[in-house]
């Protein structure tokens, strides 16, 4: 049987385990053009979030009655598509389920010899896309300055620290608990890393980033953004990533409006900030592989991966990825990985 975790209905504001519905239907038979997908790897991450909504976005919502959308790392069960033959490893939007079907649009093989077929979703996927092309494309580091990344131990932040690091910056992270910070620096060499759940994190993040702040990678928003933003120097970079802190907002914040505040230091300072989604660099998924694949090699680069086992623990996995409770790229793992020993 085909395993589905189907979008029940829409929430209002943060999700709960309401809003998913389990299903068990029959395995799919490959058409002509087609290949049945038995998925290993299921990638959760939080745009996820946003398909749930039925509102206009860069990408398509999720519907009613369907199963969640997402990318995954699957084994080609069955093939009738020329190009791809039974036994091979791809990344592919596989939805949240353990069998898909592909036309083979926007399949990517995966060579177990080069890195675990996990890193496909991780490190050597889409997460390292959006950290390599977000801070070299948008930030545009240069040697000496000082870059503050948000959510610094996730799947995204910790590549983008790493890479400062390689281009000679000063790193500062800011993560959820001592356990994080720690990691961070410890593991991934960052300089510095701070807690903003501590009461005197602004009086420590000022202290860490004594020079100002260049480059600030926004994975997160809320405190955390308000925290950075006005130790922002002139002509700093913020390569705008995520900002999981409102993705449950039903309505206007509370507060005053800083808008006009916020305009007037974009424009004193000649601040620029950018918004970006990976597809848009899909072009560079070459230089990915080869520069951050190399580096892996090297050991200048780390990367942790948080494994749930079990499909039927998906939406808890994801409920909690919102909250912050991963520590590294989250993944459920579906079914026996044949390349691990």
């Amino acid at each position: 049987m085909n395993k589905q975790w189907l979008l029940k209905s829409r929430p209002h504001g943060e999700p709960t385990l309401d809003n998913f519905e389990y299903a068990e239907t029959p395995v799919p038979e490959p058409g002509e053009g087609q290949m049945l997908l038995k998925t290993i790897y299921m990638s959760l991450d939080p745009y996820m979030r946003g398909r749930m909504n039925d509102t206009k976005s860069y990408a398509a919502s999720a519907q009613l009655g369907d199963p969640m959308s997402g990318t995954g790392v699957s084994v080609v069960v069955k093939s009738n598509l020329d190009g791809f033959a039974e036994g091979e490893y791809v990344v592919s939007q596989t939805c949240w389920q353990s069998h898909s079907l592909s036309d083979g649009q926007g399949v990517m093989k995966v060579d177990p010899k080069n890195a675990p077929i996990s890193t496909g979703v991780g490190i050597l996927g889409m997460p390292g896309l959006t950290a390599y092309a977000g801070l070299l494309d948008i930030g545009k580091p240069k040697e000496g300055e000082t870059v503050v990344v948000s959510a610094a131990s996730g799947a995204v932040g910790s590549i983008v620290g790493q890479i400062a690091k390689i281009k000679g910056c000063k790193v500062v992270g800011v993560a959820g608990s001592p356990e994080k910070c720690a990691y961070v620096v410890d593991e991934l060499g960052f300089d510095e890393c701070v807690n903003y759940k501590d009461a005197d994190f602004a009086q420590k993040l000022a202290a860490a980033c004594d020079k100002g702040v260049d480059i600030y990678f926004e994975n997160v928003g809320g405190i955390v953004f308000d925290t950075v933003f006005p130790l922002m120097n002139d002509f700093s970079r913020i390569p705008l990533c995520g900002r999981i802190a409102n993705y449950n907002m039903t309505g206007d914040p509370e507060g005053p409006n800083k808008l006009p505040a916020f305009f007037g230091q974009m424009l004193v300072k000649r601040i620029m900030l950018r918004g970006f989604i990976s597809f848009d660099h899909y072009d560079r998924f070459p230089d990915v592989v080869r520069d951050l694949g190399g580096w892996i090699r090297e050991g200048k680069v780390k990367y942790k991966e948080d494994i749930v086992q079990g499909i039927e623990n998906a939406p808890e996995a994801f409920l909690g990825l919102l909250k912050g409770k991963n520590f590294g790229k989250l993944l459920v793992q579906v079914s026996d990985d044949p390349t691990r020993s």
